[in-house]
């Protein structure tokens, strides 16, 4: 062993690449439980937490957790507000024990016994994942078929021929955009 004991003891900082979330937690998550008592996690996981009938028009607000007045009082579960469309709110209600059994699971313990609903609009914006396409011209078609005309299934030929459209279309976009 080397002399330098004090490295021994030190925890060490883990090497290589870090997922952009652990980071991006670590600086949000002040703030968001400053101003809303809750953590990014929980609004990162409401899509699994309230699952396909309300994820679309609900979305936590805030966790109100009661006042503690000393260290000795016991532990009072909080009350989640979730901001919640009209379309929504009857499902929510309807819905409600399921939903705090779900969030109180993402916890790990009874932490939240009440849901407060907000009426007001749920703006959830979507990231486009389509891949950009632009059309392609006569003589790309024309490469296309002679490359699928031995094909004898007429089926399997039209699909390939769609398929190989979409990826000359796509490298064009790409190429337009200024990528490879």
């Amino acid at each position: 062993m080397k002399d330098g004991g004090d490295k021994s003891t030190r925890p060490s900082k883990p090497r290589g690449p870090r997922p952009l979330a652990d980071l991006v937690s670590d600086l949000v998550d002040p703030i968001v439980s400053k101003r809303a008592g809750m953590t990014a996690g929980l609004l990162s996981a409401w899509s699994e937490i309230a699952g396909l009938r309300l994820e679309q028009g609900c979305r936590p607000e805030k966790l109100l957790w009661p006042p503690r007045r000393s260290d000795d009082d016991p532990f009072e579960p909080a009350t989640l507000v979730v901001a919640c469309e009209g379309a929504y709110v009857l499902r929510l209600q309807h819905e409600a024990q399921d939903l705090l059994t779900r969030v109180n699971g993402y916890f790990g313990y009874p932490a939240v016994s009440r849901l407060r609903i907000v009426q007001k609009p749920v703006q959830i914006h979507r990231v486009s994942r389509k891949v950009p396409s632009k059309p392609i011209g006569p003589g790309d078609r024309q490469m296309i078929a002679e490359a699928t005309s031995r094909i004898e299934n007429p089926r399997l030929r039209s699909a390939l021929e769609r398929f190989g459209e979409t990826v000359l279309g796509r490298n064009a976009a790409e190429r337009d955009r200024g990528g490879r």
